[in-house]
C-alpha cells in the first residue's frame, strides 16, 4: 500500500511529498524545497523514524521553490534528482531567481540532475507503479505523477485546488497549460485525489465542478 507525507516548506509554502510502499519500504521524495537546516532535519528525521529506504528524488518541475533542497537530498542520501529534460534551463536559472527575489546565493547548493523523466518513464516503488504525465504550461518540462492503485496524482504547479499554476514566468504558456490539464488530468477517474505543489488537496471531481478555469 502507498503512504505519503506532506511537508510545507520555504517562504513560498511549497508542498514537498515523501511517498513509500509499506511492503518494500522503498520511498521517493517529490519536489524537495527544503530551505534551511531545520527543514532538512524535519525530512531526514521523518525518513529515519519511518524506516523508509529513500531511493528516488523526482521533480514535477524545476522552479527554485521546488528544487532548492536537492543538494541536501544528494549529499545525504546519494540520490541524483530526476526531472524532465525541458526543465534543465529552468533549474540553471534558479540561483538568479533566488538572488533577485530573496537576495540569497544558492549557487553552492546546485547539484547535477538527471533529465530522465518523460511521458514514457517507467517508475515504481516496490510493486506500485507510477505513471508520468507530461503537462507543459507552467513550465515546458512540467510533469505530474499518477498512481492508479492509490487513486492519487501529484500535480506540482500544474493544477491547484480551485486554480492553476501561473504562466507568466519564462517558459510558461497559458493555452498549453489548459490543454495539458484537460487532456491529461481531467480525464483521470473523478475520485482521484489531487495533491498539488501549493495549497490544499482536492480531487478531479471537485476541480471539474468548481475550478473557474474549466
Amino acid at each position: 500500500m502507498l503512504h505519503y507525507k506532506i511537508f510545507t516548506l520555504n517562504p513560498v509554502e511549497e508542498n514537498c511529498y515523501i511517498l513509500w510502499d509499506d511492503v518494500s519500504m522503498e520511498g521517493a521524495i517529490i519536489d524537495c524545497g527544503a530551505w534551511n537546516e531545520v527543514e532538512c532535519k524535519r525530512i531526514s528525521d521523518f525518513i529515519t523514524a519511518e524506516g523508509i529506504n529513500l531511493k528516488y528524488s523526482w521533480q514535477t518541475h524545476m522552479h527554485f521553490d521546488h528544487c532548492i533542497g536537492l543538494g541536501f537530498i544528494k549529499n545525504t542520501y546519494g540520490i541524483t534528482p530526476m526531472c524532465h529534460a525541458l526543465d534543465i534551463p529552468v533549474y540553471k536559472n534558479a540561483p538568479e531567481m533566488v538572488k533577485r527575489w530573496f537576495r540569497m546565493d544558492i549557487s553552492d547548493s546546485m547539484v547535477d540532475v538527471e533529465p530522465a523523466i518523460s511521458e514514457n518513464s517507467v517508475l515504481s516503488l516496490g510493486n506500485i507503479g507510477i505513471q508520468v504525465l507530461h503537462t507543459p504550461g507552467h513550465t515546458q518540462g512540467g510533469v505530474c505523477y499518477y498512481i492508479p492503485e492509490a487513486r492519487v496524482v501529484f500535480t506540482g504547479d500544474t493544477l491547484f485546488c480551485g486554480s492553476i499554476g501561473r504562466t507568466d514566468l519564462p517558459g510558461g504558456n497559458f493555452e498549453q497549460e489548459i490543454m495539458s490539464i484537460k487532456n491529461k488530468l481531467l480525464t483521470l477517474p473523478e475520485d482521484t485525489k489531487v495533491l498539488p505543489g501549493h495549497g490544499s488537496e482536492s480531487s478531479i471531481h471537485q476541480e471539474m465542478l468548481y475550478n473557474a478555469y474549466f
